[in-house]
């Protein structure tokens, strides 16, 4: 093999790994989010079958920060499903659904 070979080889090789690891990225990203989604919808749900300060809605509050921690955990940011968008700052509220 030529030198002009092994350096396309790698270039290709190179170009391969970096839109493997950006699908990743995506697709973790993608996972988050629905991952937050959910728990908003499911705090929803228990809000309006069991009340506000019920023990179900309590419950559905943890798993809705558990969401969050672990997005803040694996990416430094979390899906705000209200605004629809990625904060980068740790600045959600504990009590925005009491």
């Amino acid at each position: 093999m030529n030198t002009v070979t092994k350096l396309l080889l790698s270039l290709a090789v190179a170009a391969f790994l970096l839109c493997a690891t950006v699908r990743l990225q995506a697709e973790d990203q993608d996972r988050c989010q629905r991952r937050v989604a959910h728990a908003e919808h499911e705090l929803h749900e228990a809000i309006d079958r069991h009340g506000r300060h019920s023990k179900q809605a309590n419950h559905e509050r943890r798993e809705l920060h558990s969401a969050r921690e672990r997005c803040w955990s694996e990416q430094h940011r979390w899906w705000d499903e209200h605004d629809h968008r990625w904060h980068t700052d740790r600045d959600w509220d504990e009590h925005d659904h009491d």
